[in-house]
């Protein structure tokens, strides 16, 4: 109804884009983009011609309001209105939604109508079609077009993919629509969790020439996917070299005995295979490993021996202050705040890394520590690495505990000097009950009067010295570090559960990922882009890596963007000055923040959400990530905009960079940037300065992983347990994913590396579950390959090293020739008679008649079902 106004106003725009390409051409920026802009009315016809051009035809025009009949003008109207939303039934917890969806959809049709039921995508609709049909709703027929819905007979309903957000009715047709029935779909909870370890597992995908490690063999080079023949059926194998030309194949099924080498993988020299060399390697470190875990345990039980206050919360008071969060608590959040309680409840220090992504709401986790210490008379301290970050949770502390007889001081440059000796005499006697500051904090000028609750915030900023500071101050108090991309070490130590590690992965309720752009600087772009933020009644970042930057991108604002306001902002003013210009961006006296990378920790300005980075080349990977973080913090879609120079090449890294966080567009994804950073860089020794130490040895992923074998060790008794085996099968059967299902292989590739870790019946089927969703119906070679993911499953726990089945029967190997309930194994092969013996090599022969693949797949896991459970019962 608004068509004709909207054909004048977007001819006005495109004129106003051209006129604004032909003056740029003139004077542009030395690294902006060239143009050569085509006059508009050879691209398209102005309102005057278009109307012209319709003369004698009919127009007809679609309106959502009622009119009245007008002359000339006939008028049709369509009778619909809006339909059923079943909200006080879905509100109503002793009512169940979908029988009253049923009855309604029944009466409807009792009444003669045509009843549709519309669905998001084909996988919600077949959800909802199954849900209506186990609540006794029958005679759902898919229909395509609104034809075949007018062919339904008078007892059926139709199933239609639609996205309507509610659904509607007309004399005829009834339409329910999938949110009437769920409700909103931004409300409803996920099912399917992402756990932490995918986040790694995709972090680590390999392509091909990879350096790669195998726990048997050592260090080799990934060439690629192989399908080769192997008892006359073809089988996907992974094919790496080693030196003197050596080649092994790898089965898919087998994919977690191989671990990626690491990034710098240019000093890495390949091994031999059947050499001794690599396996010697292997004994050296984890000797030097257990020693080192041993003294990680040995700090970390130290830690558990002394005994710190147990702070538990008083009811109802809690109860209270935590109604005060304004938003409902995502799953993550309320067991990070569990866990968090536990710990401080009990009675042991706490030291729990929190990892959760930028805006994730980290922070109110740490408010109600805060809170449960502070009430339970323990000091807190909250340690961050910039003075505005300081300023701002000294803000938000401030008014969640306004009206609570709690004292809450700031310590940091940006406070007079009167106030901050003030602050200081309080911490030292006592009435400061929450002090927020920067590393001034742990200067030795401070003397804390009895500190209970340590809080870190961003503690990637801190150095190496500054942490062992803090070491000092925390042997008998609760620590809780808050990041959202924590440092390698950090990482590294939670990983392998020296620290408890809590990740906050689910984004709130209504959270929208960022849009990320990188584009060669281009000043009309910019211009848009900030506009459009403007005329959304919103705010921008504009971030440069030096301070010589800001003058000549100054400029370049004013001249450009002339009916804008730019702050200018940068680490070396004066504290008051700075404090004013961000407390008025703050109030939005200003449009656009121009500012270095000091925006770049936990400043919280909702209204913000455009941000560009200029030369973004020159920043490091998590700069951007939480550089990209400042913004997309409320409801509204937020955009980054990364600019290169034009007419520069990149340098190699800075293009992987950009390419990793291009490709981090998901929620949560800080997590997975920790991984690639700590694979980028490496970790070091966990226990003090000396970086990127033995990894180089063998390999990261494996480093990591006998790290965590050594720890647990230590951990448990000392007794070495063997977790780096994966057992053989053959069947003679088609095990892969073929190209014609899932042509990407790097998909491929990940989709066998995450097979590789399934270990029982739902994650399998679960995992079945979303190929369908994701590439179709399942292929014959893929379900085979699920079937032989679950033998292997059950091999695992019966101690079965290898399987061979064929048309005849079964033959099972033992690993190491162990099998722990060696009586039941002796009556089950008594209880077969002649179809069973063992051999002189200690295996085992089931003759069986099989003489397809499939009853070979099916007979193998029938036996080592029985066998599983023989060996659970010994257990």
């Amino acid at each position: 109804h608004l068509a004709h106004e909207a054909l004048a106003e977007r001819h006005a725009l495109i004129l106003d884009h051209y006129e604004a390409r032909r003056k740029q051409a003139d004077g542009a920026l030395k690294d902006a983009v060239p143009y050569k802009p085509v006059p508009p009315d050879l691209l398209y016809l102005s309102p005057e011609n278009l109307i012209g051009a319709l003369g004698p035809r009919e127009a007809i025009d679609f309106t959502p309001f009622d009119a009245p009949d007008a002359g000339a003008k006939k008028i049709f109207h369509a009778g619909s209105r809006h339909g059923r939303s079943f909200v006080e039934e879905r509100a109503d917890p002793n009512v169940n939604v979908f029988d009253v969806v049923v009855k309604h959809i029944a009466d409807e049709r009792a009444a003669r109508r045509r009843v549709v039921v519309a669905g998001w995508t084909e996988g919600s609709l077949d959800r909802l079609g199954q849900i209506l049909a186990e609540h006794h709703l029958g005679n759902l027929e898919p229909v395509a077009t609104l034809a075949e819905a007018e062919k339904l007979e008078p007892g059926q309903a139709g199933l239609a993919v639609l996205p309507l957000e509610s659904g509607f009715e007309t004399e005829k047709l009834v339409v329910v629509a999938e949110q009437d029935i769920l409700g909103d779909r931004l409300i409803r909870r996920s099912k399917r969790k992402k756990r932490p370890s995918d986040f790694i597992a995709e972090a680590s995908a390999l392509s091909s020439g990879d350096i790669v490690v195998h726990s048997d063999h050592g260090i080799g080079r990934f060439i690629g996917l192989r399908t080769i023949e192997a008892v006359g059926a073809p089988h996907d194998c992974l094919e790496i070299h080693y030196a003197g030309d050596d080649r092994l194949f790898l089965p898919v099924e087998n994919i977690e005995l191989l671990s990626r080498y690491g990034s710098d993988s240019t000093e890495a020299t390949l091994d031999k295979l059947g050499g001794g060399a690599w396996q010697s390697r292997k004994a050296r470190l984890k000797k030097r490993l257990l020693d080192m875990a041993g003294q990680l345990i040995r700090i970390a039980a130290e830690r558990q021996m002394r005994a710190a206050p147990s702070l538990v919360p008083a009811d109802g008071l809690y109860d209270e202050f935590a109604a005060r969060f304004p938003y409902e608590e995502t799953d993550d959040q309320q067991t990070a705040i569990d866990s968090v309680m536990g710990d401080l409840g009990a009675g042991k220090p706490m030291d729990r890394l929190i990892c959760g992504d930028v805006g994730f709401g980290k922070t109110e986790v740490a408010l109600r520590a805060a809170f449960i210490a502070a009430m339970e008379g323990f000091q807190v301290a909250v340690v961050v690495p910039t003075t505005l970050l300081s300023r701002q949770h000294f803000k938000t502390f401030s008014q969640r505990f306004s009206g609570l007889p709690i004292r809450v001081a700031q310590a940091s440059r940006l406070v007079g000097a009167k106030e901050l000796a003030e602050a200081k005499k309080g911490i030292a006697d006592g009435t400061v009950d929450i002090v927020i500051g920067t590393h001034a904090l742990l200067g030795s000028s401070i003397s804390f009067k009895n500190l209970g609750l340590l809080i870190i915030d961003e503690e990637q900023h801190f150095g190496v010295k500054h942490k062992e500071r803090l070491k000092d101050l925390k042997s008998d108090v609760h620590v809780l570090t808050l990041s959202a991309t924590p440092i390698p070490r950090t990482l590294q130590l939670a990983l392998t559960g020296v620290r408890e590690l809590s990740l906050i992965a689910t984004p709130p309720v209504d959270r929208l990922a960022v849009r990320t752009f990188i584009s060669p600087f281009d000043p009309l772009v910019i211009r848009e882009t900030l506009l459009r933020e403007r005329y959304r009644g919103g705010h921008s970042f504009y971030v440069v890596p030096r301070i010589s930057d800001l003058a000549e991108i100054h400029d370049f604002l004013r001249e450009s963007v002339s009916e804008l306001k730019v702050a200018v902002a940068h680490g070396q003013m004066p504290p008051g000055e700075l404090d004013d210009i961000m407390n008025a961006f703050y109030d939005g006296q200003y449009d656009v923040l121009l500012s270095t990378t000091i925006v770049e920790s936990g400043l919280d300005i909702p209204t913000a959400n455009t941000l560009i980075v200029h030369r973004a080349d020159m920043f490091g990977l998590s700069q951007l990530y939480q550089l990209r973080g400042r913004v997309g913090r409320s409801k509204v879609r937020a955009y980054a905009l990364f600019t290169l120079p034009a007419n520069r090449k990149l340098t190699d890294t800075a293009e992987r960079r950009l390419k990793v966080l291009q490709s981090l567009d998901t929620l949560g994804a800080g997590f997975q940037l920790a991984s690639h950073d700590l694979d980028i860089r490496g970790a070091g020794n966990l226990l003090g300065e000396e970086q990127s130490g033995h990894i180089k040895e063998v390999g990261f992923e494996l480093y990591q992983q006998m790290l965590e074998e050594a720890v647990a060790e230590v951990k448990d008794s000392g007794e070495v347990q063997d977790g780096g085996w994966s057992p053989q099968i053959a069947v003679g059967t088609a095990v892969m994913i073929p190209e014609s299902y899932v042509p990407d292989l790097q998909l491929r590739l990940a989709l066998y590396r995450r097979l590789g870790d399934l270990e029982n019946t739902e994650e399998i089927d679960a995992f079945g579950a979303e190929l369908i969703d994701r590439f179709g119906p399942l292929p014959e070679e893929v379900k085979h390959l699920l079937k032989i993911v679950f033998i292997k499953a059950l091999c695992r726990k019966a101690n079965v090293e290898k399987l061979d089945a064929g048309p005849k029967g079964v033959v099972i190997h033992f690993r190491k020739r162990e099998f722990s309930n060696p009586v039941g194994l002796v009556t089950l092969i008594g209880e077969q008679g002649s179809l069973a013996k063992i051999r002189p090599d200690h295996s085992v022969v089931f003759v069986r008649d099989w003489p397809t693949p499939e009853k070979r797949l099916a007979g193998s896991a029938v036996v080592m079902t029985q066998l599983a459970r023989l060996a659970e019962k010994a257990a």
